[in-house]
C-alpha cells in the first residue's frame, strides 16, 4: 500500500505496520521533532486515568502510549491488529496486557471500559464511523472517548509549510532511517486525506458520543478530541 484509499484493506495495512514495528517508535520521535512524546502527554491528561479503572488503547501499536495508564493504576488494555507491532510491544513492555483486536469488531463486551482511547490510528480504518460506534459499544455508559488523530493546521502559511514536509521532506528522512519507508509515503497520503477538526467531530457526533470537543495541539497537525458514552 503506497496512497492513502478510503476503502483500505485491513490486511494490506497490518502488513504495512508489522514491516515498521521495529523502529516505529524511533521513526516517529524523529519524524515528529521530539513531538510524539508531547502529544502523549497530553492524550494522557485528557484520559485522566485512574486507579481501579479499565482503559481500551485501540491502535495501541508497541505499547508505548499504553505505559502512562497502567502506571496511574488503572487497568489497560493495549490492543492493535498488527500482530508484528504486538510482537515488538510484548518484548518492550512484558507488563502490559497486549490484545489482538480489529477496530470495526472487536474482542470484548459491551460496556466493559470507563475510557477508551485510540492516537493515530482511526485514519488507517476502513470505515471510521463503524469504528467509533464500536468503540461506544464496549465504553460504559457515562465513559470518556479520547481520539487523537493528525488534523489540519489552522494558519494558511504554516498549512502550505506542513504539506509541504509531508509530501517531500517526510518520506526523504524515512527512507534513511524507517525500516519500511513505502510506509511513510501512506502515511504522509492519508494524512492529508482526513478531514479536518470540525469534520472529525461530526462523525464522533454521528456516532453517538456526546459533549464533542476538540483542541488543536502543535498548531492544528495534531487534534485532541474527546465526547462521552
Amino acid at each position: 500500500m503506497s496512497r492513502a484509499s478510503l476503502d483500505k484493506e485491513p490486511h494490506e495495512v497490518a502488513a504495512m505496520f508489522d514491516g515498521v514495528a521495529a523502529r516505529y517508535d524511533l521513526t516517529n520521535d524523529v519524524l515528529s521533532m521530539g513531538q510524539t512524546r508531547a502529544w502523549r502527554r497530553a492524550v494522557a491528561t485528557a484520559v485522566d486515568a485512574r486507579p481501579g479503572e479499565r482503559i481500551l488503547d485501540l491502535a495501541a501499536g508497541t505499547g508505548t502510549s499504553s505505559v502512562p495508564f497502567q502506571q496511574a493504576g488503572a487497568s489497560v488494555v493495549a490492543c492493535d491488529f498488527s500482530l508484528g507491532m504486538l510482537g515488538v510491544g510484548r518484548s518492550r513492555n512484558p507488563e502490559l496486557d497486549f490484545a489482538a483486536g480489529d477496530a470495526l469488531r472487536l474482542p470484548f463486551r459491551d460496556g466493559a471500559f470507563d475510557a477508551v482511547t485510540i492516537s493515530f490510528g482511526l485514519r488507517n480504518v476502513s470505515d471510521t464511523t463503524a469504528a467509533l460506534r464500536e468503540l461506544r459499544r464496549v465504553t460504559k455508559p457515562g465513559g470518556r472517548l479520547v481520539v487523537c488523530e493528525f488534523s489540519h493546521p489552522t494558519n494558511g502559511p504554516f498549512r502550505t509549510v506542513y504539506i509541504e514536509y509531508l509530501m517531500r521532506a517526510l518520506p526523504s528522512i524515512a527512507e534513511r532511517i524507517a525500516s519500511n519507508p513505502e510506509a511513510y509515503v501512506y502515511l504522509a497520503d492519508s494524512i492529508r486525506a482526513w478531514p479536518d477538526q470540525k469534520g472529525l467531530a461530526t462523525l464522533i457526533r454521528a456516532s453517538g458520543w456526546s459533549r464533542v470537543a476538540w483542541r488543536n495541539l502543535t498548531g492544528g497537525i495534531v487534534a485532541l478530541h474527546r465526547g462521552y458514552a
